[in-house]
């Protein structure tokens, strides 16, 4: 009877959190998000693209700017357009692949700064190569830079998160975490881990009672920022290059609203329940069907190996 009575207990409070989930979603960003203003933010990957787009938008809504880079000019361009905001900036030169930079430059802001209140893992590389033409040295670096650099900037500043229970962390991880996409095992393998490592961070920290420290994974599609130049989506009806604004307007949204997972388009919730209902070899003809296995047909990219989004 113990058995039946925890079990009824978890109908009725699934259905209070799937309603709760439904008021939430129709109500904005303006109405329910929180106040992020003279919070600490840290951004990787800062220099570019999403990175820097998120960093002008915390700065219009006021808070301290701290931005890392591996590209000490752009990184610095960046910074003097935060400026114009009123904002305080500190810019850093950091190799992600480098645990030991990675460390040291977290010392550093903490010293300078004090504690960070909103971690955004951004920084990210891609290769495009198929598995077996991908140089080891480049699958390492893959892995360093858009996975085991989240484990080291997670480590250096969720301590002082922890202690105060209060803080957020972010991880642009990718649609390609979700489902795997010929010609980006590394890059999949990578972003797969990403997705993993925000959940199980979740997890982690509502157990210890740190429910005042969030985390969000922001899983996109294909972003028009020029990391995946020459990526075509064959159904654009159904999955459109999203454009970067968009993209940062919907990453800040659901970090005020202290979202767990953003999916950029919707339609992606779609297309991982049927992931989730069909056999292997379904999802493969839905591949196939959707020309996933063509997407990095005539990628071009960056043609660079340093960290950007």
């Amino acid at each position: 009877m113990h058995i039946v009575f925890e079990f009824l207990v978890l109908l009725v409070r699934l259905v209070y959190v799937c309603l709760e989930a439904v008021v939430l979603a129709f109500l904005p960003a303006s109405v329910r998000g929180k106040d992020v203003a003279g919070e600490t933010v840290l951004i990787t990957g800062a220099g570019s693209g999403i990175g820097r787009l998120l960093a002008k938008k915390f700065a219009q809504l006021g808070c301290r700017m701290v931005l890392w880079d591996i590209n000490k000019e752009s990184n610095e361009e960046t910074g003097a357009m935060l400026k114009k905001y009123g904002s305080t900036v500190r810019t850093y030169r950091v190799d992600l692949s480098n645990l030991e930079e990675i460390y040291h430059t977290a010392d550093m802001v903490k010293e300078e700064l004090g504690q960070v209140d909103i971690l955004v893992n951004n920084a990210g590389i891609v290769t495009g190569k198929k598995f077996m033409q991908c140089p080891d040295s480049l699958v390492q670096k893959t892995m360093e830079v858009n996975c085991m650099a989240h484990f080291w900037t997670v480590k250096a500043f969720m301590p002082a998160m922890m202690e105060h229970n209060h803080g957020h962390i972010v991880n642009i991880a990718s649609s390609a975490g979700l489902i795997g996409i010929t010609g980006l095992a590394d890059y999949c393998a990578s972003k797969f881990a990403a997705v993993g490592f925000d959940e199980s961070l979740r997890f982690e920290l509502l157990d210890l009672g740190k429910d005042g420290v969030h985390t969000t994974v922001v899983c996109p599609y294909l972003i028009s920022t020029g990391m995946f130049e020459g990526c075509k989506s064959f159904f654009p009806w159904l999955l459109p290059p999203s454009d970067p604004e968009d993209v940062a307007d919907r990453i800040i949204d659901a970090i005020l609203c202290n979202a767990h997972i953003v999916f950029i388009p919707r339609v992606l919730h779609v297309l991982l329940v049927i992931k989730g209902l069909l056999p292997t070899k379904g999802i493969r003809l839905v591949c196939q069907f959707l020309k996933v296995n063509r997407h990095m047909d005539s990628f071009i990219g960056r043609q660079t190996t340093e960290p950007q989004k």
